[in-house]
């Protein structure tokens, strides 16, 4: 039986659940998030790089959703995905105790790097949104005997492509 869910006003003293989203926000994956003092500056506001990290749990549940363990994808040396491109747009502050909804949509599929519109909602209000772009890397030796292994820029796998479903075209943000 799935959960329940409910609207952003619900208590901190509840269970976290995915609240619902606003009719019409298309998206591959949702994942929720509760702030906690951790993720504020000392006026309870979420500080502006930890929407990234944020954006960054929603992606990788989605992947592990998919079936792909991304610790599990790296010590078997097949590669990881590694963020190659970001751009934010910061339209309201979110606060402690708030319960957010961060999307994962898909919007390009390449061979080498994929790349995703993100938002972050409390309730219908939007209060980020961005476009991440990740890149498929593999580690290689070093150059030299006992140097650090580097990293390469690789073809995502093909049994990761075909997991993978079709990109969406970029909706218009609804602050536009």
């Amino acid at each position: 039986m799935n959960a329940p869910e409910t609207s952003s006003t619900a208590s901190s003293h509840t269970a976290l659940v995915t609240p619902a989203l606003p009719p019409g926000v298309p998206c591959h994956h949702r994942h929720p998030v509760r702030i906690y003092w951790e993720d504020t500056d000392a006026g309870g506001i979420v500080f502006y790089g930890n929407y990234l990290k944020f954006m960054e749990r929603a992606r990788t549940e989605w992947l592990r959703s998919l079936g792909f363990d991304q610790e599990g994808l790296r010590a078997g040396g097949e590669g990881m995905f590694v963020v190659a491109e970001t751009s934010l747009r910061y339209l309201q502050p979110a606060r402690l105790d708030d319960v957010l909804t961060v999307t994962v949509t898909l919007v390009e599929r390449g061979r080498a790097s994929v790349a995703f519109q993100q938002q972050v909602w409390r309730g219908e209000t939007l209060l980020n949104e961005g476009r991440i772009r990740i890149g498929w890397v593999q580690t290689v030796p070093g150059d030299s005997p006992g140097a650090e292994p580097r990293l390469k820029t690789g073809r995502i796998p093909q049994r990761i492509l075909d997991r993978l479903p079709e990109a969406w075209p970029v909706a218009a943000s609804p602050q536009d």
